[in-house]
């Protein structure tokens, strides 16, 4: 019974006393482990001794408990530190959120600055008056019913061709004239009417631009699918199938010429896309509370952009005149960077209201499916990237109707490109100068430098110093031009006004 309790508690002993792979625990064990065994072997061993407490629970170091009572002889290990990169560290959640209290914490002194000094500045009434000059003309409204003639005139254009009663040549100058008054009628009203806000002549300007967009991808589709179908009755009447501008048959899919009604053509106008095409993907059913979310977040995002328009970026425009006027380039400086923060905020949640909440709530109520409106540009490492994820349905549209036939014409890609960027430019200066009534061609030059920029971003920064070159190309590039057609704005009907007089 001795040599079995003996042996019995040598085996607990052992168990208790397993040895540690830190600090110098390890001999110490070995050498007990060892007397145990050559105790239990000769003699009977004296009264069971009781069993060894089990080892501490060791830290997530690796190190034993303090109150254990072993004394580690060591503590260091080959490592490195968190911020070098060789480390493999990339939890910095942390300072992350440190960066947004410390954003929300500045930019909430310079809210409370703000209303110290000019007190509050929202007027709802004003905004109204941003849209009408008289309340019973409204210019900009009626231009937006007139687009519906442009519509209906190049429907009736397809309508003709697929049935032959015109020529390609015929039908193709007939969308030439219809494409060039869609983009000259809303300008010479805008630039001649002067019942028409500025605001109002923005909106209205850029509902046609998109009706022009549409249009041209509207025709350029239908153009494929008779091109398509003339090569299919050439190589064989045969087959006995249709040619419907798609690449295989499938149940309940519009083939061409069935497509051409004025319930496709208007889905098609009020879809979130800027390209045509025979059948949409569709999602099966309208979720009613991804609508609502939605639509209280249209709402409450245009009055917060309004409020911070109002309330925030007009005082410091405003101060930015004087500067100008005295050529303070230091002031002037200082005013640019005092703009940029509120531009860029604003900037941000209208891409948000715009990109996400309307085209989302649109998207839902038209069960449309593709909703890919904008990819990940905030992670953009070089200016190419920006622009080809930041805006997917015009990014789409240049793609599909501009980029990809000047290739089939025999242009490189840099010349298409710049043609790409050349159209772009001119878009923005048409939604700027005409509605102000005035030819400077900042957003013009804007759009242009694009190129250069994005030759030097990708040539000289790498990583995250193309990410940061990107964002502070955004950051300071807008409120450049922002203050330039203010400034020329105030100078043409303030200054010049006062002058005369």
């Amino acid at each position: 019974m001795g040599d079995r309790g003996g042996a019995g508690g040598s085996r607990r002993r052992r168990t208790g006393s397993r040895p540690s792979s830190q600090g110098g625990g390890g001999p110490a064990a070995a050498e007990e482990e060892v007397r145990d065994m050559g105790a239990a072997g000769d003699a009977p061993a004296p009264a069971p001794a009781p069993a060894r407490a089990p080892a501490p629970e060791k830290d997530k170091d690796g190190e034993a408990d303090v109150g254990s009572g072993h004394r580690d002889l060591r503590c260091h290990r080959l490592q490195d530190s968190l911020f070098s990169s060789d480390s493999g560290f990339s939890n910095y959640r942390g300072i992350l959120n440190w960066c947004v209290v410390m954003l929300i914490l500045s930019n909430a002194r310079l809210f409370l600055e703000n209303l110290i000094k000019y007190g509050i500045l929202v007027d709802p009434i004003q905004v109204v008056s941003l849209f009408l000059k008289d309340p019973y003309s409204w210019p900009a409204l009626c231009l937006v019913i007139v687009a519906n003639a442009f519509a209906v005139a190049a429907f009736q254009v397809e309508k003709r061709l697929a049935v032959g009663a015109l020529t390609e040549q015929a039908g193709l100058l007939l969308h030439v004239l219809n494409l060039a008054t869609i983009l000259c009628f809303p300008a010479a009203v805008a630039f001649l009417l002067e019942s028409i806000t500025p605001v109002g002549s923005v909106l209205a300007l850029a509902v046609y631009t998109i009706l022009f967009l549409k249009l041209f991808s509207y025709r350029d589709v239908n153009l494929w699918c008779r091109e398509r179908r003339a090569r299919a009755k050439a190589k064989t009447a045969s087959a006995g199938k249709k040619a419907n501008g798609a690449a295989a048959q499938h149940t309940g899919t519009v083939s061409y010429p069935d497509n051409l009604t004025y319930r496709d053509l208007y889905y098609f106008l009020f879809a979130p896309t800027l390209c045509y095409e025979l059948n949409f993907p569709r999602s099966p059913r309208i979720r009613k509370r991804f609508l609502l979310r939605r639509l209280l977040e249209m709402l409450f995002f245009t009055q917060l952009q309004v409020g911070l328009i109002q309330q925030w970026m007009v005082p410091t425009i405003q101060n930015s005149m004087k500067p100008f006027k005295d050529m303070d380039y230091s002031r002037i400086i200082e005013r640019l960077l005092k703009l940029a923060v509120p531009n860029h905020l604003i900037w941000l949640i209208f891409f948000y209201w715009l990109f996400h909440s309307c085209l989302n709530a649109v998207a839902e109520l038209m069960q449309f499916g593709d909703r890919e409106f904008y990819r990940d540009w905030w992670n953009s490492e070089s200016v190419t990237y920006f622009w080809q994820n930041w805006n997917i349905p015009v990014h789409k549209w240049c793609i599909r109707h501009f980029y990809k036939p000047m290739l089939r014409r025999g242009y490189s890609k840099w010349v298409a490109s710049t043609g790409v960027f050349l159209a772009s430019a001119f878009f923005h200066e048409y939604l700027v100068s005409i509605p102000l009534r005035m030819f400077r061609l900042w957003a013009f030059t804007g759009m242009m430098a694009q190129i250069p920029l994005a030759w030097i971003v990708s040539r000289f920064f790498r990583g995250n110093y193309g990410n940061a070159a990107v964002w502070l190309s955004l950051i300071i590039g807008q409120p450049v031009a922002v203050l330039m057609y203010v400034h020329d704005y105030y100078v043409l009907h303030h200054e010049a006004p006062v002058a005369g007089a």
